[in-house]
């Protein structure tokens, strides 16, 4: 299924019926009155978040929401019948704006949360509402209401716990493969990652946290260069960040030289993303030019007040150590996780 996180819909509520003109007139009934009805209520939109939807997809093939408009009153004061409500259903984790003004309308971040996003107009009233003493044949109605109708836009900020973050192909999709079921694209060359990714990791007796794997990073991509910063929405609810660094590349320049450029364009996306606690992990331990440089890395870390950890997603080793500061970070009051100890890590898919 195709990754779609933003869309632009029209809704359009339905508008509410007119009232009706009408008098009374039965043999022997000299003086029947007024008896119009009322028009009925138009359709509402309303907008719900289900835990059933992963994607947007869906908005691209039909943009417009419209719905049905009340019936009209009817004489004997018979009231139009009103339309149902549209029912939309989107991701939980959908925020809505208005396409207009960038106004918040609504952020649907629980199963079944639902907003109104479009009224339906009320009916008009029918004659029979206005007669008075005075006025004994009013010769008027209303006319129904109009709906409510706007663009919006949908946007969907997935739900994680955790978010990796860091350049291409530094092993992100390697070690969220490695801790979850989760089987994102993993290849040799940058950009695999073309859409986001979540995992859940069991650990404990019956806990777990989803993690998330967003494409990566370069210097520029607040400016659009590379695959941008069109992703890292999805990363603005996480609790912390998981900051993977690859010193085995022939580019090589410092681990601290890739871990202020990643930041810097947090920054430059939201100030608000480099308050999130991250926690600082060198990948590819397995490879030996990455044992050879990692001595001076983890100095530089050190004397910055920055504790440098080290994993290889491929062998598994220092894994468990980096889930467990995950979890400590996640889960404060969690008792202490040793490696090896109550992390449950999947078996390889054979391939």
């Amino acid at each position: 299924m195709k990754f779609i996180d933003e869309a632009k819909i029209y809704v359009k509520a339905g508008d509410g019926g007119r009232g009706c003109v009408s008098f009374r007139r039965e043999k022997f009934v000299p003086r029947g009155g007024p008896d119009g009805g009322d028009g009925g209520r138009g359709g509402g939109v309303i907008i719900r978040a289900s835990l059933g939807r992963r994607t947007l997809l869906d908005f691209k093939y039909r943009q417009h929401h419209v719905a049905k408009h009340g019936g009209h009153g009817e004489g004997s004061k018979r009231t139009g019948r009103g339309s149902d409500d549209v029912e939309i259903i989107v991701p939980v984790g959908t925020v809505i704006r208005d396409a207009e003004t960038g106004e918040l309308l609504a952020d649907l971040a629980a199963d079944g949360a639902t907003v109104i996003i479009a009224k339906g107009g009320r009916g008009g009233c029918g004659n029979a509402r206005f007669a008075t003493a005075t006025r004994q044949t009013p010769r008027f109605a209303q006319p129904g209401i109009p709906g409510e109708e706007r663009w919006i836009t949908l946007e969907l900020k997935l739900l994680a716990d955790v978010g990796i973050i860091g350049l291409p192909n530094v092993g992100k999709s390697t070690f969220i493969s490695r801790i979850s079921a989760a089987r994102p694209k993993i290849a040799d060359y940058p950009f695999t990652t073309l859409v986001p990714h979540l995992g859940v990791v069991p650990y404990g007796d019956h806990e777990s946290f989803v993690i998330a794997d967003i494409p990566g990073l370069i210097e520029g991509a607040h400016e659009g260069l590379g695959m941008g910063m069109q992703f890292l929405r999805h990363i603005e609810r996480t609790s912390v960040l998981l900051h993977i660094i690859d010193i085995s590349a022939e580019s090589y320049q410092g681990a601290w030289h890739d871990y202020e450029l990643i930041n810097r364009e947090l920054g430059l996306f939201s100030p608000d993303m480099l308050k999130k606690p991250q926690v600082v992990a060198i990948a590819k331990l397995d490879l030996p030019v990455t044992r050879e440089r990692l001595k001076n890395d983890i100095d530089i870390f050190a004397q910055k007040g920055i504790d440098l950890l080290c994993f290889s997603a491929a062998t598994g080793e220092g894994v468990p150590k980096a889930l467990g500061k995950l979890i400590a970070r996640i889960s404060p009051n969690h008792p202490p996780v040793d490696e090896g100890s109550g992390l449950v890590l999947p078996e390889e898919t054979p391939s």
